[in-house]
């Protein structure tokens, strides 16, 4: 899933959030204030897709948007913290371009394609399922048991997928469409499991520039490859699209991203994950009120199937990371 991502309901990789400090305990205005900036704008970012895409074609767009947030926020944040000890150096440059074709090319890209044939609630939906696919990469490549609570997750949310996407019935989907948005979480999941075995940049703001300007490179590859520059004319382009374009650059990945984090520094973890299942509300409710895509019976009842399955494994990860409190020390007898 926007951010460095539209994947809004999916779990930021760990790349990105290494060297954040320890979460606060406090939950005052301000962070509830970035609570609600995240939740809303990433929330957002799939309905700024849908505009955009009307009038600019989906790799250009993909193309602007990352290198034009990418320079700017790698202008602003590789003069900041450790400039010395945390230079980005070829091997950084390197291992942040396999982690951007991952998790921006392929998963953003996966979301960008999808919403030409899917309602837009429905590949947020799609897209929450990045922690599913998170937890199943862990244990298929490399080996790492799960806790019962995460095996839940996943059977209870892949049963809610294949309701989405196979069930009959009316609201049955496009099925390239929904080929594609599964195809994004896949990706983003592979990417971000990856981080831990890659050399990145410690300053999580400098690693995020990095892999942006990566995918805006690939995205304009597959832009000139495709022969969309060949197709495009600028008067052909609505005002509407740039607008949505400049929304995606500056709220969804500038704006977005830093307020997040932000929270990671400020606030508790378990706090900050509540964004991987309120953003696809928020998509799906942004998608009915302002294009009018129809809420189906479907869509609420494998919504809440697939948002419960991401809830339960986000709270088997928390307790995971939460480190066990110290023993207490038993007075010896006198």
């Amino acid at each position: 899933m926007a951010t460095v991502r539209d994947l809004g309901a999916a779990e930021l990789p760990q790349s990105l959030t290494q060297s954040a400090g320890r979460p606060g305990s406090g939950t005052d205005v301000r962070v509830w204030l970035g609570l609600v900036t995240v939740y809303l704008l990433w929330g957002s970012t799939y309905l700024g897709i849908k505009y955009s895409i009307e009038t600019i074609p989906p790799f250009l767009m993909g193309s602007l948007r990352f290198l034009v947030a990418g320079g700017v926020l790698y202008l602003l944040a590789v003069r900041r913290g450790d400039t010395v000890g945390d230079r980005p150096r070829a091997a950084q440059w390197r291992a942040t371009l396999l982690i951007g074709a991952a998790l921006l090319v392929g998963g953003n890209g996966g979301v960008i394609l999808a919403e030409q044939y899917i309602p837009t609630g429905v590949a947020a939906l799609l897209v929450a399922t990045s922690p599913l696919w998170m937890a199943l990469l862990d244990r298929v490549i490399f080996g790492r048991r799960l806790p019962a609570l995460v095996i839940v997750g996943l059977v209870v949310g892949f049963s809610g997928v294949a309701f989405l996407i196979g069930a009959p019935g009316p609201g049955r989907l496009n099925l390239i469409g929904a080929i594609f948005a599964i195809g994004a979480p896949i990706c983003w999941a592979t990417g971000s499991v990856f981080t831990r075995h890659v050399r990145l940049p410690r300053r999580p703001l400098v690693a995020a520039s990095m892999e942006m300007l990566w995918a805006g490179v690939f995205f304009a590859v597959a832009s000139v490859l495709s022969g969309e520059l060949g197709r495009v004319h600028l008067q052909s382009i609505s005002r509407t699209s740039v607008v949505a374009l400049a929304y995606l650059i500056t709220f969804g990945s500038l704006v977005g991203f830093s307020a997040y984090v932000w929270l990671l520094r400020a606030a508790p973890l378990s706090l900050v994950s509540t964004y991987a299942y309120v953003n696809p509300v928020v998509a799906v409710v942004l998608g009915a009120v302002f294009i009018g895509e129809a809420l189906t019976l479907r869509t609420v009842v494998a919504g809440g199937i697939i948002l419960s399955a991401v809830a339960l494994i986000v709270i088997a990860r928390n307790r995971a990371a939460t480190p066990a409190p110290a023993p207490r020390a038993v007075p010896s007898r006198p």
